[in-house]
């Protein structure tokens, strides 16, 4: 923070005129003696009657005047028993109004507060005051002096009053003195704190470089760390190799501390293939209860579905078709047995396929519902065979705890009520995910897993879909065949060649894939601004917002990402005195940008047209900025089904989305894709990333760039490494649940 040209400003609240009880963003007017101030700021404890002491600087809104943006604030207790009456007739304590708060004022005086807090069982004499109601006021008042002393506490490293919020509510009164004691229980929790930060705190309150805290905590950030490139366990060697490294510690010493770790199941060892890997308790407890519930699935199958032969032969003729060989045996697998896994590529007639399945299972009276990751993935589905579909998310019920965690409220104790569960697009589903379906899903339902597993994996830990098909000992159908009609798309057929290890057509200039050869970084950019203005626009009309997407392989470099996100946003939503911005981070954004969610947000709300609300924006959600409203700090977003505001805070998760990863735009699928074909990085180019690409596109896909870096993709076959116990889980023999 620049301490050279903040102000400080001292004062008392007069008036909350907002506040985001999630965030803590606060809009007060207060009274410095002589006049009103607006000021905004994260301020979550601040009341009507408050002393405040605040430190920022004064800045101009267009449409709200002068205003002071609070970077910190200081809350002074009203101490004068006018105060304090003001005070708690404001609300500022739940279940205090005016009458309440007026006797309390008149038994204690100008120690009515530090009664409150402190004495409770004082309180509870009073008539009309309960024991457990005087309790509760005086945690209240604890809790807003615990966020205070923690905020100013951790101010001091640059740690967020958001952040803070979020650690009190994780650890409660007392917090502080727990942080001194073990600064890296800030980087265990979601609360946006890195390892490097608390190792900061750790060495100003004078911790040893080698301490046993400092050891585990590096230890489990590692494992963590490592979940986001999709492990949910790491071979143990290979953690001790990375956590001396990173710890800069001695080998024996995390040795021994990693031995310590799994003796009180800190992290869990288990044997996969004859080597010991390491994993987190939660993960290893994951996946070992996926793999007993799916044996238990197996086992117990649901009941078999009669004269399925006839009900083919019917759904045939009412259709008009007839159902290749392979097709035949999915569904009759699909409502023989319990569960099945229903894979193919583009073309190969899934959904055709899922629509008899579906059908039939009406016909005999069962209850089928439909589930998919994203929200554009259900919607796809739920196009594709005229039944509603639920994002996995929404289907499960999710909810918060007391800590601000998602739960689910469909579990074990809530189960879906139906006979049948499909789930498209399970590529896409990590570990933690397909465990709450599998708690979800009630003993005797049918479980159906449609997906591509030549696709990329999750963005989350797990190898989910790979390890049940490679287990062996799950029903699973191959789709192979590519159908008449999808012969003529250009887009499948290479697409399967791709997949296959062969060249794709590149010369083509009257179907639906084409290749725009350039030789020159800069040619590539150029010729894909001009595809996003005007080509694709006046030969297709196309809207770069709402139906063409640029995929690129990585983030970084000059056909990266971040580049083509900042030349796009340039050509195709340039700055204008009409559009107003604002800068996040290193990113400016204004009204009309295409934009991404990169990371789960449990807590934002958002609305449909038909009156439908609803938590949770996801990673991977795209959408359009409606509106900037910089009164009170948000970002109206239109997510085409549902329409969420951001605070400014929220929206640091929020990112360019005119071009995205193809790793981010799993489960969506767009009228036209342009793809950057140069050299890059080898674990980037790789087979399955060009495949995955490749069949995001509905209607036009265009590679522009040079064949040898097509061809350097299809030979490379690499796929990346993940570790997981899954397969092993599954192929153990027990059937215990856990």
């Amino acid at each position: 923070m620049n301490n050279e040209n903040l102000l400080q400003l001292e004062g008392t609240v007069e008036n909350i005129v907002y506040r985001n009880e999630q965030n803590g963003y606060t809009v007060i007017e207060i009274s410095d003696g002589d006049d009103y101030i607006t000021a905004v700021g994260i301020m979550p404890q601040a009341g009507i009657g408050d002393t405040v002491k605040l430190t920022g600087t004064y800045t101009n809104h267009r449409s709200y005047g002068r205003q002071f943006s609070a970077q910190t604030c200081e809350i002074c207790r009203p101490t004068e028993s006018a105060d304090i009456l003001r005070y708690l007739s404001s609300g500022a304590v739940k279940g205090i109004g005016a009458s309440t708060a007026q006797r309390l004022v008149a038994e204690f005086g100008e120690a009515t507060l530090d009664v409150m807090e402190n004495q409770p069982e004082r309180v509870a004499l009073l008539k009309g005051i309960s024991k457990s109601k005087a309790e509760d006021f005086s945690l209240q008042l604890k809790t807003n002096t615990g966020v205070r002393t923690l905020m100013l506490y951790l101010g001091e490293y640059g740690i967020s009053n958001t952040a803070s919020v979020k650690i009190f509510n994780a650890f409660g009164p007392g917090c502080v003195d727990r942080i001194k004691e073990n600064p890296y229980i800030l980087c265990q929790g979601d609360f946006g704190v890195s390892f490097e930060s608390a190792d900061f705190i750790a060495k100003k309150e004078n911790l040893e470089p080698d301490s046993s805290v400092r050891l585990r905590a590096g230890i489990t950030y590692i494992l963590k760390h490592n979940e986001h490139n999709g492990h949910t366990c790491l071979p143990k060697e290979k953690l001790l190799e990375v956590s001396a490294g990173f710890l800069k510690a001695d080998l024996e010493k995390i040795s021994e501390c990693m031995d310590e770790m799994l003796f009180d199941r800190s992290l869990i060892g288990d044997t996969i293939d004859d080597n010991e890997f390491v994993f987190t308790p939660q993960l290893h407890l994951s996946e070992m209860y996926i793999s007993s519930r799916i044996k238990m699935l197996l086992k117990f199958p649901s009941e078999k579905i009669k004269d399925i032969d006839r009900e083919i032969e019917k759904c045939e003729k009412a259709d008009g078709i007839i159902y290749a060989d392979l097709q035949k045996k999915a569904i009759t697998s699909a409502l023989t047995e319990g569960m099945l896994v229903l894979t193919g590529g583009p073309g190969t007639g899934k959904t055709t396929t899922l629509n008899a399945i579906i059908k039939i299972m009406k016909n005999k009276g069962k209850k089928v519902l439909l589930s998919a990751p994203t929200g554009r993935a259900a919607q796809r589905i739920s196009e594709l065979t005229g039944d509603e579909a639920k994002t996995l998310h929404r289907l499960l019920e999710v909810s918060w705890d007391k800590h601000d965690n998602p739960v689910f409220n469909k579990n074990e104790r809530n189960q879906l009520k139906c006979d049948a569960l499909i789930v498209d697009e399970v590529s896409m589903v990590d570990t933690f995910i397909f465990e709450s379906v599998m708690r979800a899903l009630p003993l005797g339902c049918r479980l159906i897993l449609v997906g591509d597993s030549d696709q990329l994996p999750s963005v989350g830990p797990g190898n989910v879909l790979s390890d049940l098909i490679n287990s062996n000992i799950i029903p699973v159908v191959r789709l192979n065949e590519i159908f008449r009609q999808a012969q003529q798309s250009l887009i499948v057929t290479n697409a399967h060649k791709i997949v296959n290890g062969q060249m794709p057509v590149l010369n083509s200039a009257d179907n639906d894939f084409f290749f725009l050869q350039r030789n020159i970084k800069g040619d590539v950019t150029n010729v894909i601004i001009d595809l996003c203005t005007n080509r694709l626009p006046n030969a297709y009309g196309y809207s770069a917002f709402e139906n063409i997407q640029v995929l690129a392989p990585s983030k970084k470099g000059e056909l990266g990402t971040a580049e083509l996100n900042f030349k796009l946003q340039n050509a195709l939503n340039p700055k204008s005195e009409n559009k107003p911005e604002v800068t996040i981070g290193s990113k400016t954004f204004r009204t009309g940008d295409k934009v991404m969610q990169i990371k789960n947000n449990y807590d934002i709300r958002w609305f449909k047209d038909d009156g439908e609300t609803g938590e949770g924006i996801f990673n991977g959600d795209i959408g359009i900025i409606e509106k900037i409203d910089k009164k009170v700090k948000t970002i109206k977003i239109n997510f085409y089904d549902k329409t969420a505001a951001y605070t400014y805070d929220y929206a640091s998760d929020l990112d360019f989305a005119y071009a995205v990863t193809v790793h981010k735009s799993q489960g969506n699928e767009f009228d036209a894709v342009i793809i950057p074909m140069f050299s890059g990085p080898p674990q980037l180019y790789y087979r399955n990333l060009l495949y995955t690409a490749v069949t995001r596109a509905k209607k036009t896909l265009i590679l522009v760039g040079n064949p040898q870096t097509v061809e350097y993709m299809v030979n490379n076959n690499r796929r990346t490494k993940r570790y997981s116990g899954l397969k092993e889980f599954l192929l153990r023999d027990d059937d215990g649940l856990y």
